[in-house]
């Protein structure tokens, strides 16, 4: 599942990108974008800014929602210590290092 979700969520973040990067400002038309006319506009004089603003929006949304639901999954798996997961070797003492080469032949 979370696999699923991370794959969405990579999704809607470059898509969301390509969104904010095709909006136009407030000075210019979608249609100087692609090379038209400065009069000329695309999508008519105001269709495509809100156009654009809706699936925005809504992509942010999304995002936002898989950015929580990410968290909520790996807070799941998260209840236990590291430590908890290392294996225990019974039976074993640490070994003693050895002396110094200087120390045995004094």
């Amino acid at each position: 599942m979370q696999t699923i979700l991370s794959i969405l969520h990579y999704f809607l973040c470059f898509f969301l990108i390509g969104t904010i990067l095709l909006q136009a400002g407030k000075g210019a038309d979608i249609g100087a974008a692609f090379g038209a006319g400065g009069s000329q506009t695309v999508f008519g004089p105001r269709g495509a800014a809100t156009f654009l603003s809706k699936i925005t929006t809504a992509i942010a949304i999304l995002f936002l929602l898989t950015s929580i639901g990410l968290s909520k999954l790996s807070r799941q798996g998260s209840d236990r210590s590291v430590l908890e997961k290392v294996p225990i070797q019974q039976g074993t003492t640490p070994q003693e290092t050895p002396p110094i080469e200087s120390e045995q032949k004094k």
